[in-house]
């Protein structure tokens, strides 16, 4: 991705429609299911517009994606750094759907409970998060990023 910051939006765009290709859903329908005008769908697609991170997460929603995989290609957000996260790998998968994502989480986090709970806390590498609620968008990937 470009750190330009024209550039940025263009891609951000871009990824947008590839998405909204990929959910086979027009222009208008996902206008429709985020909320937002029609046009004003185009011109972000068309990398002409810079929507806020509210719009962004009811795009993502209307997507089905997590709120911050479209942060992190606007460059809201960081990508992630260091070894990777399951949970993260879970919740920006574009193949299913945000209560499918949950459902995994919530798998993946009990077996992790269970694990450490027969083998101490002495093993633990990394600590277990708390399962995301339903409602709740992802929390962030990395560091916020700076200007």
């Amino acid at each position: 991705m470009s750190t330009d910051p024209k550039d940025r939006w263009h891609d951000l765009g871009s990824f947008i429609r590839e998405q909204r290709g990929t959910a086979r859903l027009s222009l208008r329908r996902l206008s429709e299911l985020a909320g937002i005008s029609n046009p004003y769908l185009s011109q972000i697609e068309r990398g002409l517009r810079r929507p806020s991170a509210e719009i962004l997460q009811q795009i993502a929603k209307a997507l089905a994606i997590s709120a911050e995989t479209l942060y992190v290609q606007a460059g809201i957000l960081e990508a992630p750094v260091g070894p990777p996260d399951l949970t993260r790998a879970i919740l920006a998968d574009l193949t299913i759907s945000e209560e499918q994502k949950q459902a995994l989480v919530r798998i993946y986090l009990s077996f992790r409970r269970e694990y450490e709970d027969e083998h101490g806390e002495q093993r633990r590498a990394t600590p277990v998060p708390a399962p995301p609620a339903a409602t709740d968008p992802p929390g962030p990937a990395g560091r916020v990023a700076t200007a």
